[in-house]
């Protein structure tokens, strides 16, 4: 996917003038940065003292150890899979080369290279991601954990293979802040984890090929932020990233100020990015956990050098914890909401390991629990890593420095996001939030007013997901639009305009008229937006307590207009529509559920499955991939004073 010169001018017109100067000002550097690389300054007497406490891989739990090194033997054997796309290459890498298109990514100065035309490149999410070096910081802790030194001899190959093919501005591997910034992180966990092994000074500290690479690294991260429009969780993996480098290898002239840069960024961006009731600004749940690991090991890593860090990073940490802990349903499972593309922030675990309860399990370690939050289930290996390098937080226990909340937030205000919940373990989303975050919204969908229902953690609502970023456009503009989610679409339009597949030009703006999840009979919310001018889309959602039934009522006040109203099923819900009425069945640790869902009668009914000539009946579970699923869309016209009502009945 090639961007047009409209799509520079629609992104132009979504900058200021200071964005714009420092933008430029990016431009000239690049220009400069052609012909005038500067070597590396020589490291004399460097050192790594940012090492684990004793004793910390003992607190590993066994099964959470089981499985890491279950998935080091995988990657030992060269399988792995990243975004659906099995590989079997991983023994001996080629960094350029995607297995998806068959492509490699042309050789050249890293700013010539056009990383966004797949035919010229390939899928640059498919290369760029090996290349974040995840994957070896599993096989280090593997090493860690056994003492198993197959595990960091290959992890010292692949790092020197790397190094050898990418030399500093060469290639694809240096286009992108928070590739350059994960990477960093990941390499000083690949130096903590290894610490035991004989070879490791001599593969980091001792390389003058890795010191180099780290100089430049940073050099780039300190040049290149992200600015503007584009400060959202970009600029969050490059501050991360750059701190932990500056605290961990703090080597160079320059390590003192990228340190104290790193963290005024990682400051102001962590606040910025982040709403005051904890939720993330993008909208994107996905991108509140990678925005909370990587706030999180940048902690760690200015906690292990001594590095004070701001009281303020801390308590945006802590909220975003309690924020996760009050949104998640009865299976620690989060909303799908806007843009996911599966990305982590630190990957010490292998496969089976669940991220958000990993996440809550790290946030009970570092914060505390509140007594609303829900059970923990399950192990990992990160959560004693991480909690043996941070500081416990001051507010810890019985005396907290801060307000937390008292009870389990249903109602999150200014993100304008509303969980309601009933009995049967009943979850309901309601969206009635902005349109994402600055001025391009780059992960938001056009979902306002959507709702997401499960019913004891199975989607039954739900929202499909991403699938895609680059080079398949309609799939790209299935996903986000809003035909793809469960609310409604006037005259074939979506509620906001893009301009692109980061870029929304127009945004629907939402608001909330009334909320009350005091739990006692009824619980409603009501929201409306104007995305449709003159129109206005008003929705309803009642849940009742005592039955579990669950009315939505949809109003479009202004002219007759065409309408779809659409409700995406869950892949594992089988529906048999008839006469305007739904019957959905399902089926949960071997127990059969079912449910009825009544349409609104004066639309006409259609379940469409894993059709392509338009994209319509697909869910997609996560990055990269995607399955047929059953969606349910009515067409009709706006006229009439009685709204449409859509009541879901859950039996038993």
């Amino acid at each position: 996917m090639t961007m047009s010169a409209g799509w520079y001018l629609r992104r132009l017109s979504r900058m200021g003038p200071q964005e714009v100067a420092g933008r430029v000002g990016d431009a000239v550097r690049r220009r400069l940065w052609r012909s005038a690389r500067p070597d590396c300054p020589s490291v004399t007497g460097a050192g790594f003292t940012a090492v684990l406490p004793a004793g910390t891989t003992a607190a590993v739990p066994p099964d959470a150890a089981k499985r890491l090194v279950a998935e080091a033997d995988r990657l030992m054997y060269g399988h792995a899979e990243f975004f659906g796309v099995v590989r079997d290459d991983l023994a001996d890498p080629d960094w350029w080369y995607d297995p998806k298109t068959g492509r490699r990514a042309p050789w050249g100065y890293a700013f010539d290279v056009p990383y966004r035309d797949e035919d010229a490149v390939g899928d640059i999410k498919q290369i760029w991601e090996p290349s974040r070096h995840q994957y070896l910081t599993q096989l280090a802790a593997a090493y860690a954990i056994t003492g198993n030194e197959r595990y960091a001899e290959r992890v010292a190959d692949h790092l020197r293979s790397w190094w050898a093919a990418n030399p500093p501005l060469r290639g694809v591997h240096w286009i992108s802040g928070i590739e350059l910034g994960i990477r960093l992180l990941s390499w000083v966990w690949i130096r903590r984890l290894l610490d035991g092994w004989p070879g490791t000074a001599g593969l980091f500290e001792g390389n003058p090929v890795a010191v180099r690479q780290i100089w430049h690294h940073q050099r780039w991260l300190a040049a290149f932020p992200s600015r503007g429009s584009s400060a959202n969780n970009h600029v969050i993996a490059e501050a991360a990233g750059q701190l932990a480098a500056a605290c961990a290898f703090d080597w160079f002239p320059s390590s003192a100020r990228w340190r104290a840069d790193a963290l005024r960024s990682l400051e102001r961006h962590l606040r910025g990015n982040t709403f005051a009731s904890g939720l993330n600004r993008e909208l994107a749940t996905e991108y509140h956990g990678l925005v909370l690991e990587l706030g999180l090991a940048a902690v760690a890593e200015a906690d292990a050098a001594g590095v004070p860090v701001p009281a303020t990073v801390r308590l945006v940490l802590l909220r975003m914890t309690d924020a996760l802990a009050a949104v998640v349903d009865s299976r620690l499972r989060p909303p799908r909401q806007g843009d996911a593309d599966d990305g982590h922030g630190l990957v010490v675990d292998g496969a089976g390991t669940d991220r958000w309860a990993s996440l809550l399990a790290t946030g009970e370690a570092v914060f505390g629990r509140l007594p609303w939050w829900p059970a923990v289930t399950g192990t990992d290996v990160r959560t004693p890593l991480l909690a043996a390098l941070i500081r416990p937080y001051a507010g810890k226990g019985t005396a907290p420095a801060v307000k937390r909340p008292a009870s389990r937030p249903a109602r999150f205000a200014d993100a304008g996001l509303t969980i309601l919940r009933g009995p049967g373990e009943i979850w309901c989303r309601c969206d009635g939030g902005p349109h994402g975050f600055l001025s391009i919204a780059a992960h938001a969908h056009a979902d306002a007013l959507s709702v997401e229902v499960r019913h004891d953690g199975v989607d039954v609502l739900a929202d499909p997901g991403t699938y895609c970023y680059h080079g398949q456009p309609e799939w790209r503009r299935y996903f986000r639009s809003t035909l793809g989610h469960n609310t409604l679409q006037l005259d074939g339009e979506d509620q906001s305009l893009s301009g692109g597949p980061f870029l929304w030009t127009r945004h629907a703006r939402s608001r909330v008229l009334a909320v009350d999840t005091s739990g006692e009979g009824v619980a409603r919310w009501c929201a409306e937006h104007d995305g449709y001018q003159p129109s206005v889309h008003r929705r309803r959602v009642e849940l009742t307590a005592a039955s579990g039934e669950l009315r939505i009522v949809d109003e479009v006040r202004g002219p007759r207009r065409a309408v779809r109203l659409a409700f995406h099923l869950g892949p594992a819900i089988a529906a048999d529509l008839a006469d305007g009425r739904a019957a959905l069945t399902w089926t949960r640790d071997g127990e059969d559920r079912s449910a009825v869902l009544d349409l609104p009668g004066r639309l006409s009914w259609r379940a469409h499955r894993g059709e392509t000539d338009p994209p319509l009946g697909w869910y997609s579970a996560g990055f990269g991939r995607k399955e047929p699923s059953t969606t349910l869309v009515g067409t009709g016209f706006t006229d009439g004073a009685e709204g449409f009502t859509t009541v879901l009945r859950f039996h038993g």
